[in-house]
């Protein structure tokens, strides 16, 4: 593959940088667009996967067929079947008249299912049926219908193991699979940061009529060695707040920090017991339940100093119940063992002092309550606008759809 090749490519479809492992990924697709391969494109969230679809389209021999493109976690899994292959009048309540699904429009073109990692398994299974015969049947119709679609899949999700988790059928991961693309995150492509920051500092300037703002050798060293975990979005974000909030239009590095999240820090630590049985989908359910552990761990304390005090238990049964033991005999040897430790004498209380269950309430803050705080939260940042609080959260908007519908946040 030519050099010229590539960078045309770049220019065409606005991809910047000069790394070695993304021109090898445009070369690939360059490669496979002329057949009519199925391909994967794999890559963390924000990486800019959505224009390799439209590079192997307009490189192959459909580019004058139809291009659609369908975010696959956006669409609520009761109606996903619908969008996809269509539906017959009356197949389900609101069904008020017959309508073309995307691979029925798409026939002879391309479509990109973006976030296929989560499809539900019923839409994969009839996904695969096209994959494997180029046909499908509308949603309350018995009659097969016939196709001729190239299908680009994407996903953020680690497919293996969504399949080991039962999220993903095997056969279908190796029919999408047949030309695997991934496209390496930011914090892997270090020589093609300050281009894209200078890229979207320009941009930035000329929409809101600015001087463009640069950094400090300092600060370039910092926008280099950040992590990046919001890769290429990430920074356009971060580029856009600072050309709008300084006043400076040199960047320092302290200034930068600012705008990093955890800058100093190579990665977050990822808190896990050995013992737990549970299988927990993401570090935002580990963290959940550490501290949801340790609040209960300080609920228990309280409820055992109350019932001290309020003297429904003494120190023997404390002791016999193994709840709380305040002292070790290994810390002190000359204690015999066998002594009956003396019960706790409580004072009256005085009439005019306040109950002592006043001080006591315990905390019974679920799960379930963080996640509808959390997400309420991020709704009410965004002006609840669903797709950018569904970024926030790092989560698909199909599946926020169905938070909000749960907690009754609509």
């Amino acid at each position: 593959m030519a050099r010229t090749d590539v960078q045309s490519v770049k220019q065409r479809f606005g991809i910047i940088g000069t790394s070695p492992v993304l021109n090898r990924e445009i070369e690939k697709a360059l490669l496979i667009a002329p057949t009519d391969l199925s391909v994967l494109i794999a890559g963390e969230s924000g990486v800019g996967k959505e224009a390799f679809p439209q590079i192997i389209h307009q490189n192959g021999i459909r580019k004058h067929g139809a291009y659609i493109a369908v975010n696959c976690g956006a669409i609520p899994e009761g109606t996903i079947d619908s969008e996809l292959f269509g539906h017959e009048k009356g197949s389900f309540t609101g069904a008020l008249g017959e309508r073309k699904g995307y691979f029925e429009v798409a026939n002879g073109g391309t479509i990109f299912l973006d976030e296929v990692g989560e499809m539900p398994m019923a839409t994969q299974a009839r996904l695969l049926r096209v994959l494997e015969y180029g046909e499908f049947i509308k949603v309350g119709s018995s009659k097969v219908q016939k196709t001729d679609v190239r299908i680009v899949a994407a996903t953020n999700v680690d497919l293996h193991q969504a399949i080991r988790n039962g999220k993903f059928r095997e056969d279908l991961y190796y029919r999408l699979n047949t030309v695997p693309i991934q496209i390496p995150p930011l914090r892997d492509r270090k020589e093609d940061i300050p281009l894209l920051f200078r890229k979207f500092s320009g941009d930035f300037a000329e929409k809101y009529r600015m001087p463009a703002v640069h950094l400090t050798d300092e600060a370039r060293l910092v926008l280099v060695n950040y992590r990046w975990p919001g890769n290429i979005r990430e920074l356009k974000n971060i580029t856009e707040r600072m050309s709008i909030i300084e006043q400076e239009r040199e960047i320092s590095a302290p200034t930068l920090k600012t705008y990093l999240t955890n800058p100093d820090m190579e990665r977050l630590p990822v808190l896990v017991r050995d013992s737990d049985p549970k299988n927990f989908g993401s570090e935002r359910e580990i963290l959940y339940q550490v501290l949801f552990d340790m609040k209960k761990d300080v609920n228990e304390l309280k409820k055992l100093v109350h019932d001290i005090m309020s003297g429904s238990i003494n120190s023997q049964q404390v002791e016999g119940n193994h709840t709380y033991h305040p002292i070790s005999v290994k810390e002190t040897p000359d204690i015999p063992v066998n002594v009956t430790p003396t019960p706790i004498q409580v004072a009256p209380k005085k009439e005019e002092e306040e109950p002592f269950e006043a001080d006591y309430e315990e905390e019974t803050m679920s799960l379930e309550d963080v996640e509808k705080e959390m997400i309420r939260k991020a709704l009410d940042r965004n002006n609840g606008r669903r797709r950018n609080a569904a970024q926030e959260l790092k989560i698909s908007e199909r599946t926020l759809y169905r938070k909000i519908k749960e907690y009754g946040l609509e």
